[in-house]
């Protein structure tokens, strides 16, 4: 009876070892994509003043300088802890995870907006956007987003700001 608790325990201990090294292997995560979350998808630049670099390292030539916070931006690419981006315009470089937000932000498009009371193209202005604006956003339903403006809290119309997908849902 001693023997064969002994080999049971020898066959667990060995069962056991192949459930650690079979995670540890799951574990890994896939530097192209270490976050996990989905790509591509809008942030904010935490920072007021951001360099954007030609590769992911902090060792590349910086390419551009972003100088506004809360700005929006778009990640299309990740590697480890660094992030490639891409502005309005199209620039595109590489970032630290640390200089952005999770938070969704607006920048006003175009030429100027009403930032409506309700989400309906006749409801009462409640202020006006030129281009260039940066805001919060809030939340969006179908065409329409709520949005906060430098103090100013309504509805846009989507296609008038940039930092969000068609269709995409934010609550």
């Amino acid at each position: 009876m001693l023997v064969r608790r002994s080999v049971l325990a020898a066959l667990a201990l060995f069962a056991g070892l192949g459930a650690v090294s079979g995670s540890a292997a799951e574990s890994r995560k896939d530097p192209t994509h270490a976050s996990g979350l989905p790509i591509p998808r809008f942030v904010t630049l935490r920072v007021g003043e951001l360099n954007l670099r030609s590769g992911p390292n902090g060792n590349y030539p910086i390419e551009w300088v972003f100088r506004r916070k809360d700005m929006p931006v778009e990640i299309i690419q990740e590697f480890d802890t660094w992030r490639r981006i891409r502005d309005w315009e199209g620039a595109e470089g590489w970032v630290h995870q640390s200089a952005l937000s999770g938070r969704r932000g607006v920048l006003v498009t175009g030429q100027t907006r009403t930032v409506h009371e309700a989400p309906r193209a006749d409801s009462a202005a409640v202020a006006r956007a030129e281009p260039g604006v940066i805001g919060a956003l809030r939340k969006c339903r179908d065409d329409w987003c709520e949005v906060e403006l430098k103090g100013y809290r309504g509805w846009m119309k989507r296609a008038d700001f940039w930092g969000t997908y068609p269709g995409e849902k934010i609550e």
